[in-house]
């Protein structure tokens, strides 16, 4: 029987260890690199498949580029196809190095991550119009965009229609397209204007703790794809893998912090679609076209409004285009998961301790304060629960010694002793589970929040969102050392031994009842935490750390005012 119960408690430590070795994520580097703030010039690759009514861009013919300037980005637009392929984010960097590159968000055909906007019209069955392409050079007489100051593009197509783009951007991320056709023909044409974000390499797939790839809502309701489930269109004839028609909406594509997106008039009946167009690379296209095709008689002309963001998924910042610009439900680009009624205002209640205390972990530690404060009372009464059975531990066992050749006597008269003691097993279950979606999010909310991103703490944690960088295999950089090249798991850091300490401080606190094989065996788990956690971003590590230190110093509280109603002493069983 005592192997039996070693051999469980081995197996259940390994579940523990492979369990938050698969759902724990992983930290990884941003989806977009980061490139210098000057667009140098590449050498272009061969380009995905062109769609119908669409030509790949040659590489031989050059255009005019129309800066853009603007508080929050800056890039340039090609003539060449009316591309918006060239965008840095001002704030942001690829490290904490002072002389780091900006991150690139968008970026040219042919380069080594292209990613860009498409901004176009198609033929309307049965018609055969002459429509620009990713190879039409157009022409403007403005030399930047900026805030304030839009650009007009304008193309002919010697055949009587003249096609013209407005852009107009923000102080931020967002820009403003008007498409309009003249018809000086003498025939009516049916056109259907498009947008797309297209993207011709894959990025990182994310984890489930945070979407990342092609996502959009239409109707109010969000659509989210992996990037696996989308090549699946290259099956299809049009290379369609989702389609749905509805009223407004958004789609784009996410990664972990940034999102690059096309949101349509917010009355304008389109259809939203994910697509991928094999070749290579291959090409993830997610946009939007016109429903019906768009008729323009002779002499008349036609309009469409739509906008491109491509910025940082800055949560006031996504929820004030949705107010101002009427795009539904936008801030949803940020994976606020199952829970989103409890992680949107933990998430805005920690970007406002944030703001007020001027230093992330201080910031984290203070809303972990403020959660426990607000959970006191459940808390309490699991706590309690559990202090009171402890209490009964060594009656039950005296209980159970004497009774041990009679299961069913030994049940009832446990079960009178918890009904003479006023003491419910299951009590303490419910707090728990009440308990855990609020820790869920904000376990989560650290994978979400861009305030996290290169957020310094104190001494040697000068960025929030990745591993503590010391390790006790190398004296802690004394050692010009690295064991983790031959083993990721030699990575103890100075957080996450102090999250072991917390770990066994709590386990001795709380393991009292428990079989003796079994708790020899846990007493191994903090040094298994320890282990593995260690590569988890400094961040999740303080709050572990911290929140335990509560919880010890909470429970140490509980357990000393928690009594008996009828003193097991004084009953004298």
């Amino acid at each position: 029987m005592e192997i039996k119960r070693i051999i469980a408690a081995t197996i259940l430590s390994a579940l523990i260890l492979i369990g938050f070795d698969y759902f724990m994520p992983k930290p990884h580097q941003d989806s977009h690199p980061a490139v210098t703030q000057t667009a140098a010039t590449q050498s272009p690759s061969a380009p995905a498949q062109a769609a119908p009514s669409e030509a790949a861009p040659e590489p031989a013919v050059t255009a005019r580029r129309i800066a853009i300037t603007s508080e929050d980005v800056q890039g340039s637009l090609n003539l060449k196809g009316a591309l918006l392929d060239d965008a840095v984010l001002t704030k942001y960097r690829a490290t904490l190095a002072k002389d780091s590159p900006l991150v690139r968000l968008l970026d040219k055909p042919g380069s080594e991550h292209p990613n860009f906007f498409v901004i176009g019209w198609s033929n309307a069955p049965g018609s055969n119009a002459k429509v620009p392409d990713l190879n039409t050079v157009w022409t403007s007489a403005d030399e930047a965009l900026s805030p304030g100051h839009p650009v007009t593009l304008k193309w002919d197509n010697g055949e009587g229609l003249i096609f013209t783009i407005q852009l107009s951007v923000d102080e931020h991320y967002m820009f403003s397209v008007v498409q309009s056709v003249e018809n000086h023909s003498s025939q009516p044409v049916a056109l259907v204007p498009f947008q797309r974000v297209q993207r011709d390499y894959q990025a990182a797939e994310g984890f489930w703790t945070a979407h990342e790839g092609p996502i959009a809502v239409m109707d109010g309701r969000l659509n989210d794809e992996t990037y696996k489930n989308v090549r699946k269109g290259a099956e299809h004839a049009d290379h369609t893998f989702w389609a749905k028609g509805g009223t407004g909406g958004w789609g784009g594509i996410s990664d972990k912090y940034w999102l690059t997106a096309v949101a349509p008039d917010a009355n304008a009946a389109v259809t939203a679609s994910f697509a991928y167009a094999p070749g290579n690379p291959g090409s993830y296209r997610i946009g939007f076209t016109s429903q019906a095709p768009q008729q323009i008689m002779p002499n008349g002309t036609i309009t469409q409004t739509s906008h491109l963001f491509a910025g940082a998924k800055v949560p006031s910042l996504l929820q004030s285009y949705s107010s101002n610009l009427h795009i539904a439900d936008f801030d949803k680009a940020i994976d606020f998961g199952w829970f989103s009624f409890l992680t949107r205002p933990i998430l805005y209640l920690l970007h406002w301790l944030y703001l007020h205390l001027g230093n992330f972990g201080l910031a984290l530690m203070a809303l972990t304060l403020i959660v426990k404060i607000v959970l006191f009372p459940l808390a309490s009464k699991a706590a309690t629960s559990s202090a009171r059975m402890r209490l009964l531990a060594p009656k039950i066992k005296e209980i159970r010694e004497k009774n041990k050749d009679d299961p069913m006597v030994m049940n009832q008269k446990v079960m009178a002793l918890y009904r003479e003691e006023g003491v419910n097993p299951a009590s303490g279950c419910l707090p728990v589970l009440i308990q855990a979606p609020i820790f869920f999010c904000l376990y989560k909310m650290l994978n979400i929040s861009i305030d996290e991103r290169h957020a310094p703490f104190f001494g040697w944690i000068r960025d929030l969102s990745v591993p503590d960088p010391t390790n006790i295999f190398n004296l802690f950089g004394l050692i010009p050392f690295d064991p983790t090249v031959y083993f990721s798991f030699l990575h103890i850091s100075v957080w996450g031994a102090a999250l072991g300490v917390t770990f066994w401080l709590l386990q001795r606190q709380t393991m009292v009842s428990m079989d003796p094989a079994q708790a020899r065996i846990m007493q191994f788990m903090p040094l298994v935490y320890v282990f593995v956690m260690s590569g988890f971003p400094a961040s999740l590590l303080v709050y572990y750390t911290w929140n335990n230190l509560l919880t010890f110093a909470q429970q140490t509280f509980i357990q000393s005012r928690a009594k008996l109603p009828v003193p097991v002493a004084k009953n004298g069983r």
